[in-house]
């Protein structure tokens, strides 16, 4: 996230405490993946909170490499996995389910890809125009940046539930934005307005309490 170490331990708080509302509002166990959202990317900015934290002096090279791998072995090896995935076992019929499996094997893929090149390559973590700078020259590509976008953001266009898609708007109009303004720190500052827009999901889980469960048994 931009600025400081504080802004992101601030913004876990804020997340988390979203987070623990949204999966009180739970009905269903196929709700929790995608319910728990707010609180993994709580999770993902408490994390990034030590790598300023490393950056600034305050811990070693070795913690700030280390938490610097853990926030992008998130945001890169497994958001695009998880994503389709919790949006796939929410959504309410067969029909839209299925929609869901071509992102999840893109999603798939393009993880499976980015752990390896994360193990691959040296990761690179500085700061540049107050932003985290993550480079690893096996994820920095054209080509595996639209797999991403399409894996993280594809599936919420597809779902039969109206919010989900407003989600889908959200963060796909955050991904532009930073893209023309701060590329060169995309993997920090869109996870961090992602993880703000997180709190559409609080607002769909409060107002559709009533609606829920779906009819989950219908054979996918």
């Amino acid at each position: 996230m931009c600025f400081s170490a504080a802004a992101n331990f601030v913004g876990s708080g804020v997340l988390g405490a979203i987070g623990v509302v949204t999966l009180t509002k739970v009905r269903h166990r196929r709700e929790l993946l995608f319910a728990a959202l707010p609180t993994l990317f709580a999770v993902h900015q408490f994390i990034e909170g030590f790598v300023w934290l490393g950056l600034d002096g305050v811990l070693s090279p070795a913690v700030t490499h280390n938490m610097g791998a853990a926030f992008m072995l998130y945001a890169q090896g497994l958001l695009p996995f998880l994503l389709p995935l919790s949006v796939l076992l929410f959504e309410p019929d067969a029909a839209s389910r299925r929609r869901m499996v071509p992102f999840l094997a893109i999603g798939t893929g393009t993880a499976l890809y980015t752990l390896w090149a994360l193990i691959a390559y040296p990761l690179e973590v500085y700061v540049r125009g107050n932003s985290i700078v993550y480079g690893n020259a096996g994820t920095n590509y054209t080509a595996l940046g639209v797999l991403y976008v399409i894996a993280t953001c594809g599936p919420l266009f597809f779902s039969k539930i109206k919010m989900m898609v407003v989600f889908g708007a959200a963060n796909l109009a955050i991904l532009l934005a930073v893209m023309a303004i701060k590329r060169y720190a995309f993997t920090s500052v869109w996870c961090a307005y992602a993880a703000a827009a997180s709190l559409i999901v609080l607002v769909y889980f409060w107002k559709s309490i009533e609606d829920r469960p779906f009819r989950y048994a219908e054979v996918m």
